[in-house]
């Protein structure tokens, strides 16, 4: 089982977290969570998560990520996602949640939209 590794970089003010791996129950969505949770407590308010090395994504992942959205939205930041793969592109659409999201394929268009 692939585990989720994320790299964390500066671009501006906003805080990119470059995840590879899968987002599954247990580590994966742990991970994530930890991580986003970390940056708000640190108190980074735009947040953008690159999904471009994400192989699998599950519905604890899919819930993961909208507790997320809700923290950081609830207190006044963004988190928006970043080269969706077809797969979580797909899971987002039939759930009905890619509305939620704001997602680019363009990392400088992600950026601008802060």
């Amino acid at each position: 089982m692939a585990e989720l590794d994320l790299k964390e970089r500066q671009a501006g003010d906003v805080t990119i977290l470059d995840l590879s791996g899968e987002v599954r129950i247990g580590e994966g969505s742990i991970s994530l969570r930890d991580a986003i949770r970390g940056l708000a407590d640190r108190g980074q308010k735009k947040i953008l998560l690159n999904l471009a090395g994400v192989k699998y994504m599950d519905s604890s992942g899919v819930g993961e990520l909208i507790a997320n959205y809700t923290t950081v939205t609830r207190d006044g930041g963004q988190l928006k996602l970043l080269n969706l793969t077809d797969r979580i592109q797909n899971l987002l659409v039939i759930t009905k949640l890619l509305t939620v999201f704001d997602s680019y394929d363009n990392e400088a268009e992600a950026l601008k939209g802060f």
